[in-house]
């Protein structure tokens, strides 16, 4: 992951003075947990989580949100911030910091999307079949959520379908161990 973190300080910046890397990917593939990981290996980026931008009516329609609140900001060279949606009051409740740094990680599905693409330095893809990531996504939150996840798993379906980010994909990650694929840009990472 130390090379990798190396490799994207060196690229040049996308999103004015920033490198901005999006870590897209099927939900429950893994995005969370590698965009901590490579924000640690990078001295502790800001990480944009766009769950805390999407909502319950519009899952997808985060866009303009994400422009305006976070990639303008940083493109003028200035700290932002934006409002995080709480899931459980259904509202935008609180506010999260994004503090200008030379790298930025957007992680989330839909992360690559056409709208969010000419911003960034880097896109990389989690590699977790769709099924398998729904799976894994549905252990984790439980029955509680098993209709959500019947919804989700349509949404997300009708968006990759429509705007795929995976062909973009400079670099792609394997959502099972978290190494990075030796065939794509980047350094394979040893980390399990």
């Amino acid at each position: 992951m130390t090379a990798f973190a190396a490799e994207l300080r060196a690229v040049a910046p996308s999103c004015g003075p920033v490198r901005l890397v999006a870590v897209d990917g099927h939900a429950g593939s893994g995005k969370t947990t590698f965009a901590g990981r490579l924000a640690a290996a990078l001295g502790g980026a800001p990480v944009v989580h766009l769950d805390d931008l999407a909502t319950h009516a519009e899952p997808f329609g985060w866009t303009e949100r994400l422009r305006t609140q976070v990639l303008e900001p940083l493109a003028a060279g200035r700290d932002t911030g934006y409002r995080v949606y709480d899931w459980t009051l259904r509202r935008f409740a609180s506010t999260a910091a994004v503090p200008l740094a030379p790298v930025v990680l957007v992680e989330g599905v839909g992360a690559g999307r056409r709208a969010v693409r000419p911003w960034l330095a880097r896109l990389v893809w989690m590699e977790l079949a769709a099924e398998d990531a729904r799976r894994r996504g549905e252990e984790r939150d439980g029955p509680a959520l098993a209709e959500f996840w019947e919804g989700w798993a349509r949404a997300e379906s009708a968006h990759f379908a429509a705007d795929p980010s995976r062909p973009y994909a400079g670099t792609t990650v394997d959502g099972v161990t978290g190494r990075i694929s030796p065939n794509t840009v980047g350094e394979p990472s040893t980390s399990p």
